[in-house]
């Protein structure tokens, strides 16, 4: 049982550095990612590559094709548009409804989470270029919380899987010039304000806004495919 525990840890750290190299724009899209090389570059086995790749197709971090194993994501401007459109959609709908059925609790809940937004540092010192992992998973919160109160988990677990399919490109682009002047942590201030006085039509503008900003930042970073014409 020690040596399976053992095993769990090292896949464990392994994923966490493949991740995270993933995240920081290591392996530009559509990059293949075979074990061989990979169980190189981290000194680990094969076996060991293959149990943290099947995990990072379970997040949406990499991609299997037949014949073709394991490979970075790969947007065209067409699929991130279309994305962040489905976005604006499924989510604006869902914070209408958190405003109109939401109560205190669900309030309160938003508070919570914008809190701990605001007060996990973006980007560090050492490394100003990326943004930090901690402050990612409270990025995800704070959105996930918005539309918590619609009280629909169609809605709620589409939101999520949304938020995942174009996180990638906003992890990449964050190094962008673009990205570097957006004030992100004001637009969610903004949306807290608008969310707390009750105002969907301000919220949802603003919402939208907002995800539009990202798209312009990921598109203009240079990570985004454009599709070709036959």
């Amino acid at each position: 049982m020690a040596r399976q525990g053992e095993s769990k840890t090292l896949a464990s750290h392994v994923y966490d550095l493949v991740s995270h190299d993933i995240m920081n724009g290591r392996w530009a899209p559509g990059s293949s990612l075979r074990p061989a090389e990979l169980s190189k570059i981290y000194g680990t086995s094969t076996t060991v590559v293959r149990e943290v790749l099947v995990r990072l197709g379970a997040e949406r971090l990499a991609v299997s094709e037949p014949a073709k194993g394991f490979s970075v994501p790969a947007l065209t401007t067409t699929d991130l548009e279309d994305l962040t459109m489905v976005r604006i959609h499924t989510d604006t709908l869902a914070l209408r409804l958190s405003i109109e059925r939401g109560g205190l609790d669900w309030e309160t809940d938003v508070m919570g989470k914008h809190h701990v937004l605001a007060r996990t540092e973006r980007r560090s010192s050492d490394d100003p270029l990326h943004i930090r992992d901690e402050w990612s998973v409270a990025h995800r919160e704070f959105h996930a919380s918005l539309v918590a109160g619609s009280r629909v988990p169609l809605l709620i677990d589409l939101s999520r899987t949304l938020f995942d399919s174009t996180e990638l490109y906003r992890r990449w682009s964050a190094p962008s010039p673009a990205a570097l002047k957006r004030d992100v942590p004001h637009e969610h201030a903004l949306i807290l304000e608008a969310v707390l006085d009750r105002d969907a039509a301000r919220a949802t503008e603003l919402l939208t806004e907002h995800y539009n900003r990202s798209l312009e930042v990921m598109l203009a970073s240079g990570f985004v495919e454009i599709p070709t014409t036959d």
